[in-house]
């Protein structure tokens, strides 16, 4: 992904930025999250709405990476999309976890549950 792309991106709106998650992530089999030093993932607190916890998933390494750029320590994981609806998604329900699809470095976010999203990209796979 070039710079130009990159800046398309995230200029694109919450709900057209889901969707080319969604796109994305059927095409390419893959998520990506952000990982520290200790292989432990990036989980983000908010106080809105009562407050809820979320993880940051992206379509693209560059993306993930364009999100950290100001914060050291933390660099793209790619988790395979079978991985990521069999494990990660039912775990994420346990524990009470929203997803935040595609935040920019603006810190603007599409907000969805993980059985939400599960039923998305599926519905996407089916395209493939």
């Amino acid at each position: 992904m070039n710079n130009p792309e990159l800046s398309e991106g995230i200029n694109l709106s919450c709900e057209d930025r889901y969707e080319y998650f969604l796109s994305m992530a059927g095409e390419e089999r893959e998520v990506w999250i952000l990982v520290d030093t200790q292989n432990c993932f990036l989980k983000i607190h908010t106080d809105e709405d009562g407050g809820f916890e979320y993880l940051p998933v992206w379509p693209s390494s560059e993306l993930a990476k364009a999100y950290a750029e100001d914060t050291t320590g933390l660099m793209p994981k790619s988790i395979p999309l079978p991985q990521f609806l069999r494990k990660w998604l039912p775990g994420l329900k346990s524990d009470a976890i929203e997803i935040g699809v595609f935040p920019t470095p603006d810190k603007t976010v599409w907000i969805t549950g993980t059985e939400e999203l599960e039923s998305d990209l599926r519905e996407e796979l089916a395209n493939f």
